[in-house]
């Protein structure tokens, strides 16, 4: 079980993201046209916490993560970081922002020059920075007791390691510069079964002694409701349900939700209704959404002002909130 995460401030979220969008144009065979990846998205995060942001593949969560991470630009909208709009920053002031905030990738190989040793992999960030080499030393030393990696591993080469070993290389490059927020994208799904548990319980670990926040993607619901504190789930760019971590996987209220949780068999049982909750059909094209609800097109619970209103996200029960009509 999770311990609550700190108290940062009640008045002000740590991370606020305000009706963020992310559209990129598509050249088609009659002009261009828009994917809406990311569609108004609104959340916080709260300081020490980790919140999760689940959802089919396709549906915007990385892209999300980008967005928060200032690796891509917005289409619109806003985010706030430590109470600063950190939303348009360029130059030396989004230079400075990127010690703060740090990027965790899917695929550990790919994301590591396999041409350089550990040693370089780790350095590179402290160089850019402008270490002296004796802190940056110093500072090495200190990052791979904390991934439990022996001082030996500075002399590898990427393929050299399992992947558990890579990822714990790319947590520690991404602690290098003392980071605040972490956003983590599938940072275990490319990990064998008996790996994932080392991975997340490094990543508690490292939460709860370093003081991190994190934002954590992934479409593993298992490992999910074992970091996270709170959940946001996506469709179609969109966020539909967010609550406690508790109240999610309890007491789903989203019809989309509560599929998602019906089609994981060790959570079938959770509301009693696994077999009419199926989802059914494909994910629609973000570059031709449905109409009014995203979602209605697979709904079981679809009625005609679906069509007609977009519903937005309206508290159902303390933090949970939900976008139905029919909740």
């Amino acid at each position: 079980m999770h311990t609550q995460p700190a108290d940062h401030d009640a008045r002000h979220p740590y991370v606020e993201v305000r009706d963020l969008k992310k559209y990129f144009k598509v050249k088609k065979s009659q002009g261009t046209a828009l994917l809406k990846a990311v569609d108004g998205v609104s959340l916080v995060v709260r300081k020490g916490e980790t919140l999760s942001i689940v959802g089919e593949s396709g549906c915007g969560k990385s892209t999300l993560g980008r967005c928060l991470a200032r690796l891509l630009e917005s289409s619109a909208g806003e985010i706030r970081f430590n109470q600063q709009d950190i939303t348009g920053l360029k130059g030396h002031e989004l230079r400075a922002l990127r010690k703060k905030i740090q990027f965790i990738f899917q695929d550990p190989f790919s994301s590591m020059n396999p041409r350089m040793r550990v040693e370089s992999i780790l350095m590179e960030p402290l160089r850019n920075f402008n270490y002296a080499r004796k802190d940056a030393d110093r500072r090495i030393a200190e990052l791979l007791k904390l991934v439990s990696l022996k001082p030996e591993a500075l002399k590898k080469y990427p393929h050299e390691f399992s992947g558990g070993q890579r990822q714990r290389i790319v947590i520690a490059r991404a602690l290098a510069l003392e980071p605040e927020f972490i956003v983590c994208d599938e940072p275990v799904s490319a990990l064998d079964v008996s790996v994932q548990a080392q991975v997340i319980n490094l990543l508690t670990d490292l939460q709860k002694s370093l003081g991190l926040t994190y934002i954590f993607i992934s479409h593993d619901l298992s490992v999910v409701k074992h970091i996270s504190h709170r959940v946001a789930v996506m469709y179609l760019g969109r966020v539909v349900e967010t609550g406690t971590r508790d109240a999610i996987f309890n007491h789903p209220r989203h019809p989309y939700t509560q599929a998602l949780i019906a089609a994981v068999p060790r959570f079938a049982d959770v509301s009693g209704k696994a077999d009419a909750q199926r989802l059914e059909g494909e994910i629609p094209s973000p570059m031709n959404p449905p109409s009014g609800c995203a979602f209605r097109t697979r709904c079981p619970m679809a009625q005609a002002r679906c069509a007609q209103e977009t519903p937005l996200l309206r508290t159902i029960e303390g933090e949970q909130q939900a976008a139905c009509h029919f909740v």
